[in-house]
């Protein structure tokens, strides 16, 4: 049986450098290192780096933003450049391990593993180190040292005045914080916050990427948003549209970054100060990886998670997952930005339609949360939930019938068609336009009478073409073929298999009497 060792490395290794590690790191990687600003360890690279130079099995568990890429990345630079022999010593390097074993991919990493040379090393990297995770570190690791690091972050416990330190998951710098508030209150709430923070560069996940491309084309109307940078990133953009949202993003000292969980793991953009989810993840795992693009490397910041008064289950939810949350108050005084929303949509259909499909994914996307027992849809209040999303009327689709009760606090814009809105796009309204009459024209085509033109059957025209002779013969066929049916008909009216009514019915007996 493996034996695992524990190391806790964050009693005093937070001011060591990398000159001071033990095994030496050669001199040409200290140089690249000093050239690069990185003169001191941060704790999971003091811990790890001199035992994977020490040529030992590593589990790391450590939060994200704490270091773990030069983590390994020094080792194995290190170990490459010692070895002599003809065959490098085969290192092998597992990082997000939690989300390639999330992606389903548990099966190929075994038979890869399986496949390794027994002498190599190996280590498994991680911010949340689940069960699969234990299992492939089991099954894919000899003696493992397990670096485990935590940092200190201030809880506010209920029952005592006062604060206390509590293990947590996320960095020490980073100030974990909840809002709580009604649907039809979110937007306002978030364009008071963006508004107070102007100079600070924000990034705001969504549930879906149709939720990213409704409020990456609303809030820019907004008159209070006017002259702040807003970027949309999402999956369902193309490559090249996301490296660019991802550049221009990073180039900015102060700006708004709009995006989904394509964006939550494995990027290190620097000077973020904010993490706003508007929505919280579908997989609570995510909400550690989203926190994590802020604070990282002993920086500060601070993170907002926005819930309703129903889903407050949450924060008890993340304290027991050691992420422990701090009540953030709503401001009674934010403008009321529904208005200006909805002006927006009436003006231009394009803003009418993404926030009709924004609020069919957000619904589904509910649907299919992995903590459905907090987050529990047929529980939404989706009347409060369409004037946050600032619709003008609600969908009508299955889950908004089922919530046909709470509709209530929905407020539909009078006498308004909704086929009567324009694109403001020119050439967008010009081709509907042109759809919208080829439409009219198909259906009144359909309207009409259809003029019923007698054709002769295919067998009587084939017929007419055949000789006299020829059709004595295929008639006499016919005729053979009846009385053959008629005899096994007979058969079956003596063995009692059908009765008299039913032979006269299928002989046709029947119509002649």
């Amino acid at each position: 049986m493996d034996t695992t060792e524990s190391s806790n490395p964050n009693r005093a290794l937070t001011n060591t450098r990398f000159s001071d590690l033990k095994p030496s790191i050669s001199e040409p990687v200290l140089e690249a290192l000093t050239n690069s600003g990185f003169d001191y360890c941060t704790p999971v690279q003091a811990a790890t780096i001199p035992l994977l130079c020490s040529y030992k099995d590593v589990a790391v568990d450590a939060a994200t933003g704490s270091g773990k890429t030069l983590a390994f990345v020094v080792p194995l630079v290190e170990i490459l450049r010692r070895s002599s022999s003809p065959k490098p010593h085969q290192v092998l390097i597992l990082d997000e391990a939690d989300r390639l074993l999330d992606m389903g991919f548990q099966k190929q990493l075994n038979s890869i593993i399986s496949r390794l040379p027994k002498l190599r090393r190996t280590g498994l990297f991680s911010a949340t180190q689940t069960e699969a995770v234990e299992e492939l570190s089991k099954a894919g690791l000899r003696n493992p040292v397990k670096v485990e690091v935590r940092a200190e972050t201030r809880s506010l416990n209920n029952s005592v005045s006062g604060q206390q330190l509590a293990p947590s998951k996320t960095p020490s710098g980073l100030l974990l914080e909840y809002l709580e508030c009604e649907a039809d209150k979110k937007p306002s709430q978030l364009v008071d916050l963006l508004v107070k923070n102007k100079s600070k560069k924000i990034i705001i996940y969504f549930m879906t990427c149709a939720c990213v491309d409704y409020w990456g084309v609303v809030l820019p109307r907004l008159t209070v948003l006017n002259g702040f940078s807003l970027i949309s990133l999402h999956g369902k953009m193309k490559q090249t549209a996301r490296e660019k949202a991802l550049t221009s993003f990073t180039s900015l000292t102060s700006g708004i970054l709009l995006c989904t969980d394509v964006a939550a793991r494995g990027l290190d953009i620097p000077g973020v100060d904010c993490i706003v989810q508007y929505d919280p993840p579908q997989d609570p795992n995510v909400f550690v990886h989203r926190v994590g693009r802020t604070a990282r490397l002993g920086r500060q910041g601070s993170s907002i998670v926005f819930l309703l008064p129903k889903e407050e289950a949450y924060v008890e939810f993340l304290r027991i997952r050691r992420v422990p949350l701090l009540e953030r108050k709503c401001v009674d005084d934010a403008p009321d930005v529904v208005p200006q929303i909805r002006s927006a949509a009436k003006k231009d259909r394009d803003v009418m339609e993404k926030g009709l499909r924004a609020f069919v994914s957000y619904i589904r996307a509910y649907k299919e949360h992995h903590c459905s027992y907090i987050f529990r849809w047929k529980e939404l209040e989706v009347g409060k939930l369409g004037m946050g999303y600032g619709l003008l009327q609600l969908p009508s689709m299955p889950e908004v019938k089922h919530h046909s009760l709470s509709t209530k606090d929905f407020t539909p814009v009078d006498d308004l068609n909704l086929e009567e809105i324009k694109y403001k796009d020119k050439s967008r309204q010009k081709q509907r336009r042109k759809n919208l009459e080829a439409k009219k024209e198909a259906r009144l085509q359909e309207s009409k009478p259809q003029k019923v033109i007698k054709t002769p059957s295919a067998a009587a025209t084939v017929m007419r073409k055949k000789t006299a002779k020829q059709r004595r013969a295929a008639q006499t066929v016919e005729d053979e073929e009846e009385l053959a049916r008629e005899y096994r008909l007979l058969k079956k009216l003596k063995k009692g298999t059908i009765d008299e009514s039913e032979f006269e019915k299928l002989t046709g007996t029947d119509e002649l009497l």
